[in-house]
């Protein structure tokens, strides 16, 4: 999976928000906690307000804040709305795809990863990685020494 830059900082920002207590915080206070170009984070803000994950308040005690408690936030929530399905195959979902013999079961292999993605991304919350538990299956996967090198 290749995690793009507009979802790493939606994430770090959206943490930091839960870490917070969800909010209300400024674009610029996030950005300048993350370390994220400002105008690049606004741009990604406004993206996760209209998907509902992100509410605004006016004023000078305004800012962001989460739309609903940072548990109910599964990181999945939002990946989607800013790359679109957790596993596509250029642009298709693997259920969609159809390939001849001998690569035609290619297609499981591809809802099996899509399958993988979601057992993490929908299990863990924006709270989660705020306080620093992840829940025990996914923290499971982090503890093999194989896990934590680049293959």
């Amino acid at each position: 999976m290749h995690v793009s830059a507009k979802v790493d900082y939606a994430l770090r920002a959206l943490v930091t928000l839960a870490a917070a207590g969800g909010g209300p915080l400024k674009a610029e206070a996030l950005a300048g906690a993350q370390d994220i170009p400002v105008n690049f984070l606004e741009n990604i803000l406004g993206e996760l307000r209209r998907a509902g994950l992100l509410a605004t308040q006016r004023g000078a005690d305004g800012g962001y804040r989460l739309a609903r408690a940072a548990s109910a936030i599964s990181l999945a929530d939002v990946v989607r709305p800013l790359d679109g399905p957790l596993a596509a195959v250029r642009g298709v979902r693997p259920e969609d795809l159809e390939y001849p013999d001998p690569t035609a079961h290619l297609r499981e292999v591809w809802v099996a990863v899509r399958s993988s993605l979601r057992r993490v991304l929908e299990e863990v919350s924006l709270e989660d990685v705020a306080a620093g538990r992840l829940p025990r299956p996914v923290a499971r996967l982090t503890e093999s020494d194989d896990a934590w090198r680049s293959h």
